[in-house]
């Protein structure tokens, strides 16, 4: 005798007939992509969107998520992405050295060390502002040395060039593209950019910040992914948090749009294993 027939003889209304089905139990890898999508979301102190959270998660796993799945978990668990004063410097004096742009807006070298852009940041902290200059090589858009201080003068820059130069080992020729701001175009750093052997200096038309745009966009990246909404207590702290980020998360755990969704180190990686093979 059929369900509908049963329903008719004991007085049950019909529509008993499609009562919903139990919900469905989530598969063990349904759970798997869930706490991944989460963890990978709290490891970018909830910065990255569907597409980045996607890449982190298929990274060295047998499952591929899109960032359309990725999307759909985020918002069943209620995970959102968030997003965020130009500061002014010290504009060139005339007895300052000024140089050439050499670089020409062209950001994608072939190889590593072949060129580097610096800039300053601001960053705000509860004893006043403190300053952040980096030096990316921009193969793989890879930061390669960077220092803090609460002053944006020409020994902040200087010693993030310095840095970068000692651990790069010391590359020969290298262009470094920089703004006109005067902790660039000091005698100060004019004497870091001489003790690099065969180190170009290449600098920003006046008023054209897309001529350094690769070094701006990480400013972005990191304010509006990492650094905390009200700034930090101190310069210390700020330190701290500034070396996790450059070294940890931004360097070997977020995928880059650049490096065809790579790491910085992974990008890197992958060109020196296929130049050792290019001697086998």
């Amino acid at each position: 005798m059929s369900k509908v027939r049963l329903c008719q003889l004991f007085g049950i209304p019909r529509s008993s007939h499609y009562i919903a089905k139990k919900p469905k139990l989530p598969s063990l890898q349904q759970i798997e992509l869930d706490i991944w999508v989460k963890h990978a979301y709290d490891q970018s102190k909830g910065s990255a969107g569907a597409r980045t959270i996607a890449s982190i998660v298929s990274r060295g796993r047998k499952v591929k998520l899109t960032r359309y799945k990725a999307s759909k978990i985020m918002a069943k668990q209620g995970l959102v992405s968030r997003q965020r004063i130009k500061h002014r410097y010290d504009q060139t004096e005339k007895n300052h050295a000024m140089h050439d742009s050499l670089l020409k807006r062209d950001f994608s070298p072939t190889a590593p060390n072949q060129v580097w852009t610096g800039d300053v940041t601001y960053i705000r902290t509860k004893q006043g502002w403190a300053y952040l200059a980096v030096v990316i090589d921009l193969y793989a858009r890879n930061i390669v040395g960077f220092a803090m201080s609460d002053s944006p003068d020409s020994q902040l820059t200087s010693n993030a060039l310095k840095m970068a130069y000692t651990v790069r080992l010391s590359p020969q020729g290298v262009l470094f593209h920089s703004d006109q701001g005067t902790h660039y175009t000091s005698k100060t750093f004019a004497q870091a950019i001489a003790q690099c052997k065969g180190m170009k200096h290449s600098m920003n038309r006046r008023g054209n910040c897309w001529d350094n745009a690769p070094t701006e966009r990480f400013f972005r990246s990191f304010k509006s992914e990492w650094m905390p909404k009200n700034g930090y207590d101190d310069l210390v702290q700020a330190k701290f948090d500034v070396a996790n980020y450059i070294l940890g998360y931004y360097s070997q755990v977020r995928p880059h749009s650049f490096n065809d969704y790579l790491t910085p180190v992974e990008k890197e990686r992958q060109f020196f294993n296929q130049s050792l093979l290019g001697f086998v």
